[in-house]
């Protein structure tokens, strides 16, 4: 059951080429906001279906959090920085490989390197985890007959708005939200079988030298990545772009900034929309609001500059130079 849902997982980031820096690119050049929509809706799904398992008595062992320290801030910059370079974040990774994007293979080499260089550098994360939030202990139920409510809700209008069409599960491409809703699920039962998976934070283990602490956790990461593969052969999808040095070389390169802000956080940016905003960790949410700033602040930069540069000639063609 493990290994199937790895490979949903995996299939579902690479039709809907889920990607934080895509989605944020979205926003800047044409003001839309759907793909970061919807990778903010996978982490809501995860909160209801966590809140929903702890009340059904279902839910296994969290994973413990991290308070609010500025190595998450700097973090989240790495991060930012790591995914511009490597032109995708963990997710976008996974879509590109899914794709026949051969190069995108040096990032997680890359980010097992930088991971462990950082680790070295600095140690640990200095701080104590935190327990199980308060939140989750107890909860009340009111919050669960909301939760229940909303989710429903939301099934209902996206059926709503489906109506007479189809959901489009062939389709070559899945709409950002069906993907949303497939991820988030797969997570979920993924975290009743195993408990909480992501896949940077299975290269963070390998970094690290705890092979033997794996187990099934560690057979799905291939499965994830057979899934993906899956996803981009039966749309017909595979481009087979054979790596060159120069883009072998940056996606090792933002894969070794993605691990080293990843050791500082501590997570992945797949660990902290899947699990980290969900839970309400306060350093996840400091680290995706850093990485997400960073990724828009340079992104409006530069097509600022290009924006400048295009213009340039036309401003001197009317001044007769």
């Amino acid at each position: 059951m493990s290994v199937l849902l790895a490979l949903l997982l995996g299939f579902a980031i690479q039709r809907g080429g889920t990607c934080t820096v895509a989605a944020l690119e979205e926003v800047v050049q044409h003001h839309r906001w759907t793909r970061l929509r919807a990778l903010l809706e996978t982490s809501l799904w995860v909160f209801g279906g966590v809140v929903l398992l702890r009340a059904f008595g279902r839910l296994p062992q969290v994973p413990l959090g991290y308070p609010l320290h500025w190595q998450a801030a700097l973090g989240g910059v790495l991060l930012g920085l790591g995914a511009l370079i490597n032109g995708g974040c963990a997710f976008g990774v996974v879509a590109r490989i899914g794709s026949g994007q051969w190069a995108w293979l040096a990032t997680p080499p890359g980010f097992l390197l930088g991971y462990a260089a950082m680790l070295r550098w600095i140690g640990a994360v200095a701080v104590m985890p935190l327990a199980v939030p308060a939140w989750l202990q107890d909860l009340p139920l009111g919050l669960v007959l909301l939760v229940i409510t909303l989710m429903l809700a939301r099934l209902v209008w996206l059926a709503w708005r489906r109506r007479g069409r189809p959901w489009g599960l062939s389709k070559r491409i899945w709409s950002p939200h069906l993907a949303t809703i497939v991820i988030g699920l797969a997570f979920l039962l993924l975290f009743v079988c195993v408990g909480a998976w992501a896949y940077t934070d299975v290269l963070a283990e390998w970094a690290t030298g705890r092979f033997m602490q794996l187990g099934l956790r560690g057979w799905l990461l291939p499965a994830m990545f057979a899934g993906a593969l899956l996803g981009g052969w039966t749309a017909g999808l595979w481009q087979h772009r054979w790596p060159n040095l120069k883009t072998l070389a940056r996606c090792f390169c933002g894969g070794l900034l993605m691990g080293a802000g990843s050791a500082l956080v501590p997570g992945g940016n797949d660990g902290l929309i899947l699990f980290g905003l969900p839970l309400m960790w306060p350093n996840a949410w400091l680290a995706f609001a850093t990485m997400c700033a960073v990724v828009t602040l340079i992104l409006w930069g530069a097509g600022r500059l290009i924006l400048a540069f295009n213009l340039q000639p036309v401003n001197a063609k009317r001044d007769g130079r």
